[in-house]
């Protein structure tokens, strides 16, 4: 395993990160394809075992019980070496008014109230004191920046993250939200949790530019595309056939993304290789990623992606990737 500093810290993350969106009790409708309490298990020890230190959660994962699965599968291993991130943002209460299911009061976004409140329930599931990184979900266009800025930064004095990060929103927000903590002397983003892969690289045009001239490390979500440049595209999976954001993500744009699959395919049998380590080595070789967020269901996923940080492709293999790329409409920041 590599590992890295995160951003502009003395952070260090392996290379790749083990993402647990995919954990949870499907009882709670989040999706229909997570994994159980044994299964996550299995696959948090072995990521651990193959040299992974970096694990990404979030609050509103199958409503809570992915961070309750992480945290039962921590218990193991030593604290002082794994990096744990969780996030806020997404409505976690709810009422029914006039038989619509509405979000409650205070029951999401980034008010200090919302902030600090989930971040305690958050550490209550995951069984810690504190967590490494705790990260805002999206933009909240409802509340002040400067009171959630101000917030995080509390959050970091109080002892209950060590570090801040953001994820999915557009970079004139991203450069908002810093400008004000530096501004006020509050704590700034050292991550940024961004919609990228070879299929979707519209953030190249502004938020990648300013996360380097910022100095923060990008780690990527749906780094193969929801399994879009994993495998051959005749081959379904429950994911694929019931996950409606998948589907908004890639099936439309079908036509203009299957060339650079097949590129992608045709470099793997070249290298003798997985689909899954091409994307992720030519990932892996932009200096702007720390480490790409892999949803883990199947240790077997884990294993093939560390064995991508053993894959080198030459400039020209890159270009050939990059090559049949066209413009996209923007997903993931709205």
């Amino acid at each position: 395993m590599e590992y890295t500093k995160l951003g502009n810290s003395g952070l260090d993350v392996s290379r790749i990160c083990l993402g647990c969106m995919g954990f949870g009790d499907v009882s709670t409708g989040f999706h229909t394809w997570v994994v159980g309490k044994e299964e996550s298990k299995k696959a948090v020890l072995g990521a651990y075992d193959l040299g992974i230190n970096f694990f990404d959660t979030a609050n509103c994962y199958s409503s809570g019980t992915s961070e309750e699965y992480l945290g039962e599968a921590i218990k193991e291993l030593p604290r002082e070496e794994i990096v744990v991130a969780t996030k806020v943002f997404i409505p976690m209460r709810a009422k029914i008014e006039g038989g619509a299911r509405k979000t409650a009061p205070n029951g999401g976004g980034l008010s200090r109230k919302e902030i600090i409140f989930e971040a305690e329930q958050s550490l209550k599931r995951l069984g810690l004191d504190y967590v490494d990184l705790y990260i805002i979900h999206r933009w909240d266009y409802k509340t002040p920046i400067e009171e959630t800025m101000s917030a995080l930064h509390d959050l970091i004095k109080s002892g209950k993250t060590r570090y801040i990060g953001a994820s999915a929103m557009y970079a004139w927000q991203f450069q908002k939200a810093q400008y004000t903590a530096e501004k006020n002397g509050w704590t700034k983003f050292i991550s940024m949790q961004n919609h990228y892969n070879l299929l979707y690289r519209e953030e190249e045009r502004e938020m990648i530019p300013l996360c380097i001239d910022q100095k923060v490390s990008c780690t990527p979500y749906s780094p193969l595309a929801s399994g879009r440049l994993s495998r051959d595209w005749s081959i379904a999976s429950k994911r694929s056939e019931t996950d409606p954001v998948y589907k908004a993500k890639y099936v439309g744009n079908a036509e203009i993304d299957k060339p650079i699959a097949c590129r992608v395919a045709e470099l793997a049998e070249t290298h003798g290789v997985s689909r899954s380590q091409v994307a992720l080595a030519w990932m892996l070789s932009k200096p702007y990623i720390a480490a790409p967020i892999i949803g883990g269901t199947k240790l077997e996923y884990v294993e093939d992606a560390v064995k991508s940080l053993e894959v080198a492709l030459d400039p020209d293999e890159i270009k050939s990737l990059e090559e049949p790329y066209l413009p996209h409409k923007v997903v993931g920041a709205i």
